[in-house]
Order: structure tokens, then C-alpha cells, then sequence
């Protein structure tokens, strides 16, 4: 017996309404992979092809055209109980902390889908360091966090998480930087307390390579400035590189990897902060699906 997914029934009508799938997914808030993917998922599980595309035109099957009246009255339905019984899935406040690495990346097309999906769902909203994020949570301050660890170690045991992204650590700065023979190593950081000022300063004293801190701000818009600036390098996540910088290839130590993870205290999890991480796993396999295949596709 098939087991329609309403999320995929939307995505087809949608496309077949629009008879597009970047025109879909602009509408629905989605990639256009993940358009291709509902429906290709869909397709599967009923059997039948149901759109016909091709690089410049879509169009729909036999099957199709039959299939669409049932999904709309399928999606009818479903939206008409919704609104009888009064569901509006999770409500609440959630005090959501995150470093300041994905605000400045990521993070506002994630909250605009988020918001948009959750309308119930209010975010309070906290941009710190790592190690600061950690500390608010431990202190019940905050209900989630989305902030790294260093090689999947510091803090973590007295949390519940989630982890997102193995990363990769390196140095970073203006293209063409290069170090002065003889001179210390000159260093953009943010300030303690820090996992990437910590790991940079170990792996450099491990190295016996002489430094000294050149720029120092507790916002990545400061530290950009001054590596833009060729002021020095900086540790950093290579997946998350600010706009400007690159990966240096230079004679430095090399710096212990990220993970980067979503955590909680203790182990129940209200439904609120629940939709939230959901929703963050989802971005996260999004975006690594679209690495996969090298970007949106019609099919």
C-alpha cells in the first residue's frame, strides 16, 4: 500500500501548477533539488511517472494528470481537518544560541524558512563565542545551541547533542598573504575564551613557532576586517570561510578538526526546541545533498 507524504503531494502539485520546477521551488521556499527529489520520491512510490521534463519544459504524464486531481483533494482534505480540530503544530520560545561563524553564513536563510514554517514558534536569539554558548546552556539560560566543539571534545558530556558538521580546521587570510621569514607568526583571534584562539596557540607552541596576537574582536566582522587587511591569519572553518578570505598554504602547524553540534540539557526536549533541531538537521542534509550533485537540477 503506498504511504503518501503530504510534503512530496504539495511539492507535485505545486510543480504542476507551475509547471517548473525553479518556479515550485521559489514558491514553496525550497531548493530546487529538494523539489526534484520530492517528486522523484513520489514517482516511486506510486509507480508511475508523473512529469515529463527535460532541460527547458515539464509537463505531465497520463499518470499525472489523473494523479493531480487525487492530490489536491488528498492535500484538501488534509488542511480542512487541520484547521476543524485547530492544529497549529508546536508553540512556544526558544532560546536559540548560535556562534557567530553560521549567523554570519548560513543562518538568516535557515530563520526565514524556519519562521515561515513555524509561525507558533518564537525565537529568542543569542550570537556569541563557543565556549560562552556552552556556559548559557549549562546555566539553563538557553534552551539550544548550535556552536562547535574542538575534535568533538570540549564540554559536551553534560549536554544532549546532535552533531552537524565535521569540518575541517585551517588558516585563513587575504589571497596572497604571505609570512615574513624570521618574524613571529601574526595572529587575528577572537577573545578568550576561545576553541579556535585555544587550538591556534597549541598547535603553534607544540610547533615551537614564535607568534603574537595582531588583531583581536569578539565579532567576526572585526577579525574579517583585520585579515582583509593583511594583518595576520586566523583559524577557521574551512565550509564556513568569510566572504574575502581564503585557506592559506603556508608553513603552519596544522590545527585539529570542528565538529560542529546542536546540544541541549538533558534528555527531554520540548516540542518547540524539537521542530527547531529538526529543522536544523534537515538545512544540513539540504545542503549536503546540493554538495552531492553539484548544485539545483530539473530531475
Amino acid at each position: 500500500m503506498a504511504n503518501l507524504d503530504p510534503v512530496q503531494l504539495r511539492t507535485f502539485v505545486a510543480v504542476a501548477g507551475q509547471l517548473g520546477f525553479s518556479a515550485a521551488a521559489r514558491r514553496l521556499g525550497l531548493s530546487q533539488s529538494a523539489v526534484s527529489r520530492h517528486v522523484r520520491a513520489l514517482e516511486d512510490e506510486v509507480g508511475e511517472p508523473l512529469l515529463d521534463r527535460d532541460t527547458h519544459t515539464v509537463r505531465l504524464t497520463a499518470a499525472g494528470e489523473i494523479f493531480l486531481g487525487y492530490a489536491r483533494r488528498i492535500l484538501d482534505l488534509t488542511d480542512e481537518a487541520v484547521e476543524t480540530l485547530g492544529a497549529t503544530g508546536p508553540r512556544g520560545l526558544v532560546r536559540f544560541g548560535v556562534s557567530e561563524d553560521f549567523a554570519l553564513t548560513r543562518l538568516p536563510d535557515f530563520l526565514r524558512r524556519f519562521t515561515a514554517a513555524h509561525p507558533h514558534i518564537d525565537l529568542e536569539f543569542t550570537v556569541e563565542l563557543s565556549v560562552v554558548l556552552h556556559r548559557l546552556l549549562r546555566t539553563g539560560e538557553l534552551d539550544a545551541v548550535l556552536a562547535m566543539r574542538i575534535d568533538d571534545t570540549s564540554g559536551g558530556d553534560a549536554f544532549r547533542s546532535w552533531p552537524l558538521i565535521r569540518d575541517r580546521q585551517v588558516w585563513i587570510g587575504v589571497e596572497g598573504f604571505e609570512l615574513a621569514a624570521g618574524e613571529p607568526v601574526p595572529l587575528v583571534l577572537y577573545p578568550r575564551p576561545s576553541l579556535t584562539r585555544d587550538a591556534a596557540l597549541d598547535a603553534l607552541g607544540a610547533a615551537g613557532r614564535a607568534h603574537r596576537t595582531v588583531a583581536t574582536s569578539g565579532s567576526l566582522s572585526g577579525l574579517r576586517a583585520a585579515a582583509l587587511g593583511g594583518l595576520g591569519v586566523m583559524p577557521f572553518a574551512a565550509s564556513l570561510v568569510p566572504d574575502g578570505l581564503t585557506e592559506l598554504a603556508l608553513d603552519l602547524p596544522p590545527l585539529p578538526p570542528i565538529t560542529f553540534v546542536l546540544m541541549t540539557r538533558g534528555s527531554h526536549v520540548p516540542a518547540a526546541t524539537g521542530a527547531l533541531i529538526a529543522a536544523l538537521q534537515d538545512d544540513h542534509r539540504e545542503l549536503h545533498a546540493e554538495a552531492a550533485t553539484g548544485g539545483d537540477g530539473v530531475g
